[in-house]
């Protein structure tokens, strides 16, 4: 617009509100698409950075022995409050920046992350947040010697791991962006 007016802005026109030409031509994708993928982004930091610390509570936790109550605690905590409501952004931003982005929905690698995202809700809410509270339950009843809470120990761990594979794969496949088929 050779008016003077900033690009992408609300302008008074005769009796109307119009939009600028710029915001209307998508001139603001570019920056939306970026404000999305930061978005995703420090979704993805604050799901896989809480994630990674699960091993670490655990295994300090382990040797102490008294605290592993209040580990396991405060691992169901961190997955309820911050991981999971995270990967659920991730969901949304993701889908936003294939929008506003214009990925084809048909990419090959974005359809096997897709998939990989269902797979990693399924364990996640069928398998390790389950897992997790039975075994803050087993090891309050029964304590960390028993071999049920030892049962539920491994569970969880060998959850953790697929969970951490699953997510290692997604995001391999959203940085390179290979073409598989």
């Amino acid at each position: 617009m050779g008016d003077g007016r900033a690009p992408g802005l609300l302008h008074q026109g005769p009796g109307t509100l119009r939009i600028a030409a710029a915001a209307a031509n998508s001139d603001l994708r570019p920056m939306w698409y970026l404000v999305l993928k930061l978005l995703h982004v420090i979704a993805a930091i604050a799901a896989v950075g809480a994630n990674i610390t699960y091993g670490i509570w655990i295994a300090a936790a382990t040797r102490e022995g008294a605290s592993l109550p209040f580990a396991l605690r405060i691992i169901k905590r961190i997955d309820d409050r911050l991981a999971n409501p995270a990967y659920g952004l991730l969901l949304v931003t993701g889908a936003a920046m294939v929008v506003v982005g214009g990925v084809s929905v048909a990419s090959s690698w974005l359809l096997v992350a897709f998939a990989l995202y269902v797979a990693l809700v399924l364990v996640g809410v069928l398998g390790y947040t389950p897992a997790l509270k039975a075994q803050i339950r087993l090891l309050e009843s029964r304590g960390s010697q028993s071999p049920e809470y030892a049962g539920a120990s491994r569970r969880g761990l060998t959850l953790g791991a697929v969970t951490g594979v699953l997510v290692l794969l997604i995001l391999a496949l959203m940085v390179l962006k290979p073409a598989l088929w």
